[in-house]
């Protein structure tokens, strides 16, 4: 079908990029995230026209944060944008003259690796981010499930916890509560004050103090074998995998690719994760088990499966 755009609004950066039917980036444009959502509109313009240049261009795939409705046209809602009933294709298509489909970032991620990553060879996978919160995406029989108002794979607010820890959302006991990097800086801090003798590598490398903590000094003082921050980890894992067991048991996937920040520590997380995974699934020791696989395309997955969603009709439902 041709070249396509896929745009993906950052909190910090909006990043445009030209992509080939292939998932290959060809080119790339970035332009700060501004605060207004007139603002934004106009970001997105700018990226897309800068990324266009010299190319003979399809269509145009956004991802954004927050619900977007079923038409691929409007967000309901957005987290961090100021974004209520945001008709966002057509006032980006009126800006840049080109065909325009809006999806959410975690469905745009998750049908980049089930194309052009991990997720290749297989037809049902379920997705997940783990970063500052937890996303995820469906994807069965080759097509990417988004319910019938447009708002489904939300896995990061599936109550595991009733009562337990307030979210953001105004909910208590949210998966994402206790399964993403939020939570892991919770874990360690809350483990570094109640016995700092097992965080003396956690802790020098932030201020000294629980408090001073940061995700980054978490990972490497694992990667040194500190007792607070491999345990940190592991309890991290124990929620992502018990929720990993409940999607099993929903969905029935032949994998669940990881991906998010935190996907990047590799093994670090993953080997955890499945173990708790398999400790937690229904019939575990009796029946086949999905891996539990990393994914591939790090940041640049909600970019190329934003792109590639451009081409389709309406691969969705």
């Amino acid at each position: 079908m041709g070249l396509t755009i896929g745009v993906d609004i950052g909190g910090t950066k909006i990043a445009a990029g030209v992509v080939d039917e292939e998932g290959n980036i060809l080119s790339t444009f970035k332009v700060p995230t501004p605060t207004t959502p007139e603002a934004i509109v106009d970001a997105i313009a700018s990226a897309v026209e800068g990324a266009r240049a010299g190319h003979e261009i399809v269509g145009v795939g956004i991802g954004a944060a927050g619900y977007v409705n079923r038409q691929r046209s409007t967000v309901y809602f957005a987290p961090n944008i100021d974004w209520r009933q945001e008709p966002l294709k057509e006032k980006v298509e009126a800006r840049v003259g080109l065909p325009v489909v809006v999806e959410n970032d975690a469905n745009a991620a998750a049908w980049g690796e089930y194309k052009f990553g991990a997720g290749k060879g297989h037809r049902n996978v379920i997705c997940i981010t783990l970063g500052t919160g937890l996303g995820g995406g469906i994807i069965i029989g080759n097509k990417l499930r988004r319910g019938h108002f447009g708002v489904a794979a939300e896995f990061g607010h599936i109550r595991m916890v009733p009562d337990g820890l307030l979210c953001g959302c105004g909910s208590q006991g949210c998966w994402e509560q206790y399964a993403s990097g939020r939570a892991l800086v919770r874990y360690a801090k809350q483990r570094a004050n109640a016995t700092p003798e097992n965080a003396e590598i956690l802790l020098g490398l932030g201020d000294g103090t629980p408090d001073g903590i940061e995700g980054k000094h978490i990972s490497m003082a694992a990667r040194q074998g500190d007792p607070v921050a491999v345990d940190s980890y592991r309890e991290l894992a124990r929620w992502a995998g018990a929720g990993l067991a409940d999607l099993a048991s929903l969905f029935d996937p032949s994998a669940f690719i990881v991906g998010g920040g935190l996907s990047d520590e590799g093994e670090l997380v993953l080997d955890p994760i499945r173990k708790s995974y398999k400790r937690w699934l229904v019939g575990g020791n009796w029946r086949p088990v999905a891996d539990v696989i990393a994914a591939q395309l790090g940041n640049k997955a909600g970019l190329v499966g934003a792109a590639d969603l451009a081409r389709e009709p309406d691969p969705i439902m």
